[in-house]
């Protein structure tokens, strides 16, 4: 009887993720037939994905604090971050690497020439520009529930910590704490399964703005950086992270992604992998990895892992430089790159956050290029949607690794999700079959 249940319920989830397909094709043709009407509908999306992102905070607090909470070793927990971080650092050198080599090859913004309108765009993003001091201060939350209110994710995360190494000093005196806190989780998890049914209507409103908004006349002078863009992410994907998930985790890489396919609809319709965000990490642990690896991981990638972005950085950098026929000398991007390492740190999910790391990087090396990110604006929104998708595989990718590598993975359980023979529960988004309501929580410390 037990496995009658989950397969009705993975059956009516199945018909809204149709629905969100079908939502997509309608605000495509409604943004092409009549684009002022699509541009009205931008609130839908923009709605749809507030949602999502209001119950970023409370997932992320209780399930770093839960997983730190749990450790019996502080130190276990500093050498997971410590990885994490490690990998992210190396992960993302390889990304911008990447995209400064396509971009010379294809050179895309050779031979056009950008308009003072559009070039004026550029400077609006200067002032949204961050710098590293003010990243670090911005992790410390102004009180310690500004985090949750202010939706601010790194500074959860500090918050989360806190309480986690808390709970772990009070010891058997923070189980009723621990116990309060699964509870809030399972809580949290039931609204986010009750918000992804309006799914179909958030994506109808994001695609239909988007298309009615930018046109197709608009992308065609653009095609070349697109696809080159899209290609060039497909390949990072399938055979950067492919390779190094296969010889290090012996993991399929075809698999995991598929595993995740609705997370990737769900991106692709709303161009934000926030949106994808507290289902990624109930899928982890769901999938074997236990709860400190996850807790840690996902969160901190989702502000340090940001492949997509990072291959968007130097594509575009060249691209600007190229359209204004002031191309970048090798020793320009070489430090252009090297710029891009650490800025790209605090492009973290936000949107806009891409334009403006741009705009900084080309101002603090090439001022009189700034104005070229104006002509990246109109096709950004279309672009953000392979970073997105970019960025959460390149965070699942990592996620399986960190596990393999702390051995704080249940390789048999990982086995059988990717195999389909262990269904992940759509209804709760939990494993309410175990303990603490985490499949791979029931791996032991080593």
């Amino acid at each position: 009887m037990s496995t009658q249940a989950p397969a009705a319920k993975r059956d009516r989830t199945h018909y809204l993720y149709i629905a969100v397909i079908v939502a997509v094709g309608l605000g495509i043709a409604v943004g092409i037939l009549f684009p002022q009407l699509g541009k009205e509908l931008k609130p839908l999306g923009t709605g749809f994905v507030n949602l999502i992102k209001m119950m970023i905070s409370p997932i992320i607090f209780c399930t770093i604090a839960l997983g730190v909470g749990s450790v019996a070793k502080a130190a276990k927990v500093g050498r997971v971050g410590g990885l994490a971080i490690g990998y992210f650092l190396v992960m993302s050198t390889v990304a911008l690497v990447i995209g400064l080599v396509v971009g010379n090859i294809l050179q895309p913004g050779t031979g056009l020439h950008l308009t003072p309108e559009i070039a004026e765009k550029g400077q609006d993003q200067i002032a949204k520009s961050e710098g590293t001091v003010e990243f670090l201060l911005g992790i410390i939350p102004k009180t310690l529930v500004s985090a949750f209110t202010e939706g601010e994710v790194l500074q959860t995360l500090l918050v989360a910590l806190l309480a986690g190494f808390a709970l772990q000093k009070l010891g058997t005196k923070g189980e009723p704490i621990r116990r309060g806190i699964e509870h809030i989780q399972r809580l949290v998890f039931r609204i986010l399964a009750m918000i992804m049914w309006a799914a179909p209507v958030g994506a109808f409103g994001a695609i239909a703005a988007v298309v009615g908004e930018t046109g197709w006349k608009a992308l065609q002078s653009l095609a070349v950086i697109m696809l080159g863009f899209y290609i060039t992410c497909g390949l990072f994907v399938f055979v950067v992270l492919g390779l190094i998930i296969g010889v290090f985790a012996r993991v399929n890489i075809f698999k995991l992604l598929k595993y995740l396919g609705r997370e990737f609809l769900l991106i692709l319709s709303t161009s934000s992998s926030e949106s994808a965000l507290p289902r990624l990490i109930a899928k982890m642990e769901h999938a074997g990895v236990s709860k400190p690896v996850v807790g840690i991981t996902v969160p901190t990638g989702y502000s340090f892992n940001l492949d997509g972005t990072a291959i968007y950085l130097t594509m575009a950098s060249i691209f600007i430089a190229d359209a204004l026929d002031k191309p970048l000398t090798i020793g320009e991007q070489i430090s252009l790159l090297v710029f891009m390492i650490i800025a790209s740190k605090g492009a973290a999910g936000v949107t806009g956050a891409g334009l403006a790391t741009l705009a900084g990087g080309l101002q603090s090396h090439r001022p009189e290029l700034v104005d070229g990110v104006g002509f990246i604006v109109g096709i950004d929104r279309f672009m953000s949607e392979a970073r997105a998708l970019t960025n959460f595989a390149g965070n699942a990718v990592a996620t399986v690794l960190i596990g393999t590598w702390t051995n704080e993975i249940d390789r048999e359980q990982l086995d059988r999700t990717l195999n389909g023979e262990s269904p992940f529960d759509e209804a709760t988004l939990l494993d309410e079959n175990s303990g603490d309501a985490s499949a791979g929580s029931g791996k032991k410390e080593v």
